[in-house]
């Protein structure tokens, strides 16, 4: 819920505030203590505002200053950093696991494994980076669609990279019967309902009907599976990179 002070602010300080919430979570930093920043900044803005000052009588002509400097006075919390990763590379690899399972029984190369969760670490450095990005620095629609475009393409050319390494260079393989197959399945929509219930976020399932589904439909067509990939990948990452830029828009007018 926002405050009385962030209702009757200017859309300019407004879009402050919500930038500084988004550059202080992508750097790591606790969410009560940025919540805290935050609130203590309302009410010097909503001061400011009344006294006909404007926000850059705060934080001055460089915002990304402004919030480096913040940044640098808090605590990184690297439990919480910590959570999130594991959690997040765990979820994208549930995301693997219940698009595999459309084909059959599991079936992963060590290489597969590691693959993926490298991919998934990539990836997750780059949301944050981005986010750090846009919310510290005014730049334009086009820019900042462009920025998660290319982010959302990002896995494309790792995943391909991937799947040519994975030909050529043999690693051992897990099998799972039909029974571990269930299991893990099992497991796998048990984490992912969990994770939905923890955030009480759509977002979990938004982006698991992006990654799976795209796959599922275009394996009902007589597509080469190369091309099935590379069209299913750009349909998945394009349509994250949209819902990416899409949620960072409507954050702003909550």
């Amino acid at each position: 819920m926002k405050s009385t002070a962030a209702v009757n602010l200017s859309s300019k300080s407004k879009s402050f505030l919500e930038d500084l919430r988004v550059y202080l979570f992508s750097s790591g930093k606790n969410s009560d203590g940025i919540e805290s920043i935050v609130e203590e900044l309302e009410v010097h803005l909503m001061e400011a505002e009344k006294k006909g000052k404007s926000i850059d009588n705060i934080i001055g002509q460089s915002p990304k200053e402004y919030m480096d400097q913040i940044s640098n006075e808090m605590t990184t919390d690297y439990r919480s950093w910590f959570k999130y990763i594991v959690i997040i590379i765990f979820g994208a690899f549930s995301f693997t696991i219940i698009n595999d399972l459309f084909k059959g029984n599991l079936s992963y190369s060590l290489l597969e494994l590691i693959g993926h969760v490298c991919i998934a670490a990539i990836f997750i450095l780059g949301i944050f980076s981005a986010f750090k990005y846009v919310s510290a620095n005014n730049i334009s629609r086009g820019k900042e669609f462009a920025i998660y475009y290319v982010l959302g393409m990002l896995p494309l050319g790792l995943y391909i990279g991937l799947i040519f390494f994975n030909r050529i260079i043999e690693t051992p393989v897990i099998q799972f019967g039909t029974t571990w197959t269930n299991i893990t399945a099992i497991i796998t929509f048990v984490f992912l309902i969990a994770i939905s219930w923890w955030a009480r976020s759509w977002v979990v399932i938004i982006i698991l009907a992006l990654l799976t589904l795209p796959d599922y439909l275009l394996s009902q067509f007589a597509l080469h599976d190369d091309t099935q990939l590379i069209v299913g990948t750009l349909i998945s990452f394009g349509g994250i990179a949209v819902y990416l830029f899409i949620t960072s828009k409507m954050s702003k007018f909550d």
